[in-house]
């Protein structure tokens, strides 16, 4: 199910103008391009709009800029990273003000479906924001965790339509979302679901390498389709263990369905922040070999 679902992709820049921006985009996906007042337009050669838009929260002032893709599928991955590595080429880097947004296509979810990623998101969430390395600025103020009594109204209210979902989010009925409601600043941001249709993630912090960035795709669609394919999800926090962290990481990995060649580099990226071995849940003698033997299997950047 993962290779079947639709996302898109928010990065956001620093060192390069917008127009340099969008110079890099045309040079991989071809097509036109056309400036709109502060913002650049790119229609590909598929007739695909890439835009890049100013974004007020980066450090760059003029020299900086949020990419938006259109709406891809899990085959485009390629052509995104040439689109990273152009960018990164031509003077786009990250810094801490940046960050990266994962949208899916939310058409496919029903209650069940956002209820069970909103779970699984709760019980891992201190393991994900250590494997991701999010600073406390970013998780105080523009990813902040998924809310205890969003959690709290899902469990005792079990909601079995959107509508009654949308409730739980905003702890009222909202028959109008707006897209600059102050719920979105989460890991989990449901706000864009109920306004554009796309459950944004959030936790990503900004880079431009393109092996990163593939990466944080394949775990955002991995969630998403292990939500997708879940009778239920249990919310019940686990516990974090920073010694076996490593381990306790690459064993959900393989849960979602990150197995084999095809996710050996992102369970490289998202196993690297963290401590412990990747082979063996705790101290044993034979540890060195274990961290061997997982490395060899992970080894493929």
């Amino acid at each position: 199910m993962l290779n079947t679902l639709r996302f898109g992709i928010e990065i956001e820049t620093v060192g390069l103008g917008r127009e340099g921006l969008a110079n890099a985009i045309q040079s991989v996906v071809g097509g036109t391009k056309t400036a709109d007042y502060r913002s650049w337009k790119i229609v590909d050669a598929k007739g695909r709009s890439w835009r890049v838009v100013p974004d007020g929260s980066l450090s760059g002032g003029e020299q900086s800029g949020e990419i938006v893709s259109p709406v891809l599928g899990y085959d485009d991955i390629d052509e995104l990273q040439q689109v990273v590595r152009a960018v990164r080429n031509a003077g786009g880097r990250s810094d801490l003000s940046c960050g990266i947004h994962v949208h899916i296509d939310g058409s496919r979810f029903d209650a069940r479906g956002v209820t069970n990623l909103v779970k699984m998101v709760h019980k891992q969430e201190r393991l994900i924001e250590q494997a991701l390395g999010i600073s406390e600025t970013r998780l105080q103020r523009y990813c902040r965790p998924v809310d205890a009594e969003f959690i709290r109204r899902l469990e005792s209210r079990r909601p079995r339509t959107m509508q009654e979902v949308s409730d739980a989010w905003y702890g009222r009925r909202n028959a109008n979302p707006d897209r600059y409601d102050s719920s979105r600043y989460h890991g989990v941001n449901l706000n864009s679901l109920f306004f554009r249709g796309s459950i944004e993630l959030r936790f990503f912090n900004g880079t431009t390498h393109a092996g990163e960035i593939k990466s944080y795709i394949q775990f955002a669609l991995a969630l998403a389709a292990k939500a997708l394919g879940s009778k239920a999800a249990s919310s019940r926090r686990r516990e974090y263990n920073a010694a076996t962290s490593k381990y306790d990481m690459r064993v959900w990995l393989l849960g979602l369905g990150m197995i084999g060649d095809e996710f050996k580099t992102a369970r490289l990226h998202l196993l690297k922040k963290l401590g412990g071995s990747a082979a063996w849940k705790g101290e044993r003698r034979d540890r060195a070999q274990g961290d061997q033997r997982a490395a060899q299997e992970e080894r493929a950047a």
